[in-house]
């Protein structure tokens, strides 16, 4: 191919970058360069994070852009519309951070019900910890509602059952009707269903205009007493301010967070989750694995690549 210009514009595993680094024909503008701000004249191609957003002013001032790819599933922070209009193509990594994202709601719903961050932190602090006056919950064989039946709830799923032996219930109004037909589950057509019915419930959507705030004051109105919600989509899927009034008034047992309205999650925006030790907070983590962050980021690079040098069916592909 030519020569073209490539503008990696958030952070990429080095394994990501020595590939780029790697292709005939090639420039690569790294982060730290200053070159950077010239991105959108000089670039034919750009790789993203979920930390930059890609707007309707900037595809229309990219003159020479042709593809952008982010790295990851989501792309709620991409004008994708704009990008069409503009002829830009726009590709993702998905499936690829699934296992990643799966073993992070596991981990942190389990440290939850066992107090494991609460007990450590009041250790930290110098207090002298009865164990049993600190008796956690136990999560095997309890129900777990799976909001969102896609790559990484298909794994989820397979997790929570080979983990804890977990009764599942899953709700995707879009996902055909046998995309599960080898988990065993039970599958509901009304979200309020299984938020009465689950123990820990989990989040795995995407942000659009459907998804935002579908979990409010009402939807946390239905949930167990004893239930933990567990957010590792996006921040604007759950109703921040009726969450907060939730925990306070003990409504479920805890919450946590991995995706959140403001990221990353500051003392400032957070100070009255934080104070709470039925919630604990992370600042979007689930993909961020040594070898999550270099197979995603390579499956990025390569399909840059790829579009760059004219290939057809490049995976991911969104517009």
């Amino acid at each position: 191919m030519s020569s073209k210009t490539v503008f990696v514009l958030d952070t990429y595993h080095q394994d990501a970058v020595a590939l780029l680094q790697s292709a005939p024909g090639l420039t690569v503008i790294l982060p730290g360069d200053p070159r950077k701000s010239k991105w959108h004249t000089e670039a034919d191609g750009v790789l993203i994070r979920s930390d930059t957003r890609l707007t309707a002013d900037d595809c229309k001032a990219a003159s020479r852009l042709q593809v952008v790819v982010k790295q990851g599933v989501g792309v709620d922070n991409i004008d994708l519309a704009a990008a069409k209009a503009a002829g830009i193509a726009v590709h993702n990594t998905p499936a690829l951070n699934s296992e990643a994202v799966a073993e992070l709601t596991l981990a942190l719903a389990l440290s939850l019900s066992r107090r494991v961050t609460e007990i450590d932190r009041r250790i930290r602090g110098g207090e002298k910890v009865i164990r049993t006056q600190t008796l956690g919950r136990s999560l095997f064989r309890k129900t777990v509602g799976i909001v969102g039946m896609g790559n990484i709830g298909r794994v989820a799923a397979r997790k929570w059952i080979g983990a804890c032996e977990a009764n599942v219930i899953g709700y995707d109004p879009v996902i055909p009707e046998d995309a599960w037909s080898d988990i065993p589950h039970r599958r509901v057509s009304c979200l309020d269903e299984l938020l009465r019915e689950s123990d820990v419930v989990t989040l795995h959507v995407p942000l659009q205009p459907t998804t935002r705030g579908m979990i409010g004051a009402r939807e946390l109105g239905l949930m167990r007493s004893n239930a933990i919600l567990i957010n590792a989509s996006r921040g604007g899927v759950v109703d921040e301010d009726a969450l907060l009034q939730e925990l306070r008034r003990k409504g479920i047992w805890g919450a946590v967070l991995d995706a959140v309205e403001n990221e990353p999650p500051t003392l400032e925006h957070y100070k009255e989750f934080l104070e709470m030790d039925n919630v604990i907070i992370t600042p979007h983590i689930g993909g961020s694995t040594m070898e999550n962050q270099s197979e995603s980021g390579k499956a990025a690079a390569s399909a840059l690549v790829a579009v760059l040098r004219g290939h057809k069916d490049v995976s991911g592909k969104l517009v």
